[in-house]
């Protein structure tokens, strides 16, 4: 990832229902949500939804796809996967033992899992 859509990532996930809605539908899993189920478990109008959902998805961090009259949202598991490789790029650097840890569990590629199965996304 370069270091250009990292800013953009992380400014998206600075706001405080943008940030709701990405662990949100890690939660949701692989088979996502609708834009009205994300607005009603938000608290906000789909309208606002709408706007926010925009933002996450020109930076890559979600996903839409059309099932019928709906749009479902997913969570980008590479994506976000790729973000927390950024960031801790430099910090595991001399310390290989943090940096294997981190090959090891990879949360976010996880993606097979469902929720009621145990996993994280």
């Amino acid at each position: 990832m370069e270091e250009r859509q990292a800013r953009s990532s992380f400014a998206a996930l600075s706001q405080e229902t943008r940030l709701g809605i990405v662990r949100t539908l890690v939660v949701a899993g692989p088979v996502g949500m609708a834009a009205g189920a994300i607005a009603e478990k938000m608290g906000v109008s789909p309208s606002n939804v709408s706007f926010h959902l925009k933002e996450l998805e020109r930076t890559g961090l979600i996903t839409q796809r059309r099932e019928s009259r709906s749009i479902v949202y997913s969570a980008s598991y590479d994506a976000l996967a790729d973000l927390v490789k950024f960031l801790m790029e430099d910090c595991c650097v001399g310390h290989a033992s943090v940096r294997a840890s981190l090959n090891e569990q990879n949360p976010c590629r996880v993606a097979s899992s469902t929720p009621a199965e145990g996993g994280n996304g």
